[in-house]
């Protein structure tokens, strides 16, 4: 026990502590099942992700569809639309700041509906 010194003691110590033990085909007997099953859980795995490509490009194509949707068509109305809005109140507020003359919307149903109309008339 003298012939050893402190540096074998050490590395025999730790690279027995890291051994795992070795597991025999005899104990489980499923083993080899599992793995004939990982070819096909692959080839599922490929065409799930061929479907899900698919299902990505279609995600995608929707996408821009609903992009165009509001760049070409919802916001050119509602600025138009907010901007008539804005037009008309700031044209009231300096009417009545400047010139001392009461600006009253009688209906602001047929204002709105007007507003909408004009807006949407050149689209």
């Amino acid at each position: 026990m003298s012939d050893l010194s402190s540096s074998d003691i050490m590395s025999s110590s730790a690279t027995s502590s890291f051994v795992l033990p070795d597991v025999s085909r005899t104990s489980s007997p499923g083993a080899d099942d599992d793995v004939d099953s990982l070819s096909s859980l692959s080839t599922s795995i490929l065409d799930s992700e061929s479907d899900l490509s698919d299902a990505q490009r279609e995600w995608e194509t929707s996408l821009e569809q609903l992009q165009l949707l509001l760049t070409m068509i919802v916001m050119p109305f509602a600025g138009k639309f907010l901007g008539r809005k804005f037009a008309y109140w700031s044209w009231a507020r300096y009417m009545e700041w400047m010139h001392n003359v009461e600006i009253r919307w009688t209906n602001k149903k047929a204002f709105n509906a007007a507003g909408a109309a004009e807006a949407a008339a050149s689209l």
